[in-house]
């Protein structure tokens, strides 16, 4: 029986050099392909939940003040209380009707449509607060009505006009559907009627609290955001129509008769 000892000496494992484990890991993070790290953003589900959080902030200021009353404020001015019911249904109606014409509200940046919306704000807040703080007491009920007055005309006007142009806008010519620049109704007197109601209905909101620098105030920062509206669709319908649009621009006003 051979003897185990006299079995031949198996050859030592060869080692090497010996490699630092920080060595051999940062070598591993050259040789593989590095990504950039995207930066964390909010998802969309993030959005969501903060405009839920706004609505049910904003619901919460509504009932605050319901129970302080201002519920019976509305009962005794009821001309306020129809202006603002009226100006709800007409933008309610307004998103009902709208045509798709003019700029585009999916295109045009979030940040610019909400500036837009920033002179509104300052309108509903500055005339009751003139009231309240310069001169107190309460505005003649004739021009709180004459003040309603104007916000149905114009409200009429600029709710006539999206209808309208929801009728006239389209035409079948050879077989085809085919959109073409609405000139009838009150589009035969002025290219933006609709602009120009919804300017008139703001501009009776101060008259109603009887707040003169409200009033100026909202006719100087109308102007400018109205003329800038008018820019921006008139452009979007310059590109549309062309050389047909620019005529029609020569052969009428944009928002006042012979004057604007």
């Amino acid at each position: 029986m051979p003897d185990p000892s006299d079995a031949a000496p198996k050859p030592a494992k060869s080692t090497g050099p010996l490699v630092d484990p920080a060595t051999r890991l940062f070598g591993a993070l050259d040789d593989a392909s590095l990504e950039p790290i995207a930066p964390s953003l909010p998802d969309r589900n993030f959005f969501l939940r903060l405009g839920e959080l706004m609505l049910f902030l904003v619901a919460m200021v509504g009932a605050v003040a319901l129970g302080l009353g201002i519920s019976t404020y509305f009962t005794q001015h009821t001309y306020i209380a129809a202006y603002l019911l009226a100006y709800g249904g007409f933008r309610c109606a307004d998103l009902l009707v709208r045509e798709d014409y003019g700029p585009d509200p999916a295109r045009d940046a979030l940040g610019r449509r909400i500036a837009d919306q920033l002179p509104l704000l300052i309108l509903f807040f500055a005339a009751p607060c003139e009231r309240t703080y310069l001169y107190g007491g309460e505005a003649p009920r004739w021009l709180s009505a004459l003040a309603l007055t104007l916000e149905l005309t114009g409200l009429w006007v600029a709710l006539g006009a999206r209808i309208q142009l929801g009728f006239f806008s389209w035409e079948k010519r050879d077989g085809v559907e085919q959109r073409v620049l609405v000139r009838r109704g009150f589009y035969r007197f002025i290219r933006h009627p609709a602009i120009a109601g919804i300017f008139l209905a703001y501009i009776a909101w101060p008259i109603a609290y009887g707040a003169p620098l409200s009033a100026i105030l909202t006719i100087a920062i109308g102007a400018m955001v109205v003329r800038n509206s008018v820019r921006r669709e008139e452009r979007e319908l310059i590109a549309r129509y062309g050389d047909e649009y620019t005529s029609y621009q020569d052969e009428s006003d944009a928002l006042v008769p012979n004057l604007w």
